[in-house]
C-alpha cells in the first residue's frame, strides 16, 4: 500500500461569507495522479486555493493532513517549502525579475527552511540546465523576466519548469490545459509525466478529458456544488466527455 501524502476531511471553506466548499473528503497517496473535474462554479479552483493557502479564502471546518503536518496551520510559503506546488490557471507576469534570479531565490529559500547551504550561482545554473530540458524550455525564455511577453503555452511550460526545479511532493495543476494548443499540451503533459515518481503525487484540475489523454489519472473525482459527488477510474473522465455533466447534476440534485 502506498504511503499517505494528503488527507482532506470534511473541508468547508468560502469567500466573503459565501460557502463554496461544503465538506470535501479526499485522500492522495504517494505515487498517485488524481484528476478533479466538474462544471464551472463547482469549487475546483477554490479547493486548489485553499490547499495552497490563498488568504482570500476562509476555512470554517475540517482538517487537511499533509505528510503528517496540519496544512491549514502553515503559512503559504511554508506549505511550498514543505513540498506543495500550485500551477496557476493564469500565471502572472513579473516584469523586471529574471527567471534565473526568481528561481534561485525560491530554491535557496527552501534550502534555508531546511537549514541547508544556499546553492552558488554555478550550481544553480547547472540545475537549471538539467531541468529546462524536461519541458523543452528555450534558454532565451529562461533568461527573460518571469512570464513577461510569454504566450499562454510558454507560461504553462514555465510553470512545469518551476515545478521541476522545486521538486514538490504534491503538485496541483489548476486547469493547466486552459488555452493550450496541442503541441504545448503535449510538452506540458510530457514534463508532468517525466517528473512523476513513487514519492510524489499530482492533482490535475481540468474541465476536459483531452489533458487526461496525456496525463493518465489513477482516480477521477467529480466536484459539484462544493462536494466530491463521484469517484472512479479513468473511464469516468471518458464518460463525462461523452455525456457531459448534466446526468451527474440531475442525479445529485435528486438526492438533495
Amino acid at each position: 500500500m502506498n504511503e499517505l501524502l494528503l488527507k482532506v476531511e470534511n473541508l468547508h471553506a468560502g469567500i466573503d461569507g459565501k460557502e463554496i466548499l461544503k465538506g470535501i473528503n479526499l485522500t492522495v497517496n504517494r505515487g498517485e495522479v488524481h484528476a478533479i473535474m466538474g462544471p464551472n462554479g463547482s469549487g475546483k479552483s477554490t479547493l486548489s486555493g485553499v490547499l495552497a493557502g490563498n488568504p482570500a479564502y476562509t476555512v470554517t471546518e475540517g482538517t487537511v493532513d499533509f505528510h503528517g503536518l496540519n496544512l491549514l496551520d502553515l503559512l503559504p510559503e511554508d506549505r511550498s517549502h514543505e513540498g506543495l506546488f500550485l500551477s496557476f490557471q493564469y500565471p502572472v507576469e513579473i516584469p523586471g525579475v529574471s527567471m534565473v534570479n526568481f528561481m534561485r531565490a525560491a530554491v535557496n529559500a527552501k534550502r534555508k527552511y531546511f537549514n541547508e547551504e544556499p546553492l552558488s550561482a554555478t550550481e544553480f545554473l547547472k540545475l537549471m540546465r538539467q531541468k529546462r530540458a524536461i519541458v523543452e524550455l528555450d534558454n532565451k525564455l529562461a533568461s527573460r523576466s518571469v512570464n513577461e511577453g510569454f504566450s499562454g503555452g510558454e507560461k504553462k511550460r514555465n510553470e512545469i519548469f518551476q515545478m521541476a526545479v522545486l521538486e514538490p511532493q504534491l503538485s496541483i495543476l489548476d486547469e493547466t490545459d486552459s488555452g493550450l494548443d496541442i503541441d504545448a499540451l503535449r510538452i506540458v503533459a510530457g514534463g508532468v509525466n517525466k517528473l512523476k515518481t513513487e514519492r510524489n503525487a499530482t492533482i490535475v484540475i481540468t474541465h476536459y478529458q483531452r489533458l487526461l489523454d496525456y496525463i493518465k489519472p489513477d482516480f477521477v473525482h467529480v466536484l459539484y456544488k462544493g462536494r466530491i459527488v463521484r469517484t472512479g477510474g479513468p473511464e469516468l473522465a471518458l464518460e463525462l466527455e461523452e455525456r457531459g455533466y448534466d446526468w451527474i447534476k440531475e442525479e445529485v440534485d435528486r438526492q438533495l
